[in-house]
């Protein structure tokens, strides 16, 4: 599955929309019914309404009525020389869309690592706090 998603995220990255950073961002998501949903990074000269690739496919999946239970897998791939894990915005709409352990891919084509939202947003903020 993991390598899959990878390269489906690869291909979504080919429709980033990014005139302004020339850094583009793929994302592709797997549900327990094998439902794929992919993501890129959008830009826009107003910076606030940009929208990230990983975003753009959580956001994809629950609009297609997947919640976190379904979700299996998120890989997340950059062009970047460097691997690149998600931006601080992501990382908190992530942690309140998937569970803590789903596994997230990320990859730059030089390597991939394996994680989950425990290891990327410790003492995560969400709606335990809001109790």
């Amino acid at each position: 599955m993991k390598e899959e998603l990878i390269e489906l995220a690869f291909g979504a990255m080919e429709n980033a929309y990014a005139p302004y950073s020339n850094y583009h961002v793929g994302s592709c998501i797997r549900t327990r019914d094998g439902q794929t949903f992919i993501g890129a990074n959008i830009e826009n000269a107003s910076y606030g309404a940009t929208n990230c690739g990983e975003r753009s496919a959580v956001f994809a999946c629950y609009s297609h009525g997947y919640r976190a239970d379904d979700i299996v897998g998120i890989a997340i791939v950059t062009d970047g020389d460097i691997l690149a894990g998600p931006c601080g915005i992501c990382r908190q709409v992530l942690s309140e869309l998937l569970h803590e352990d789903t596994p997230i891919y990320l990859s730059n084509r030089k390597e991939t690592q394996t994680t989950n939202m425990q290891n990327l947003l410790p003492m995560m903020f969400g709606k335990k706090d809001l109790k």
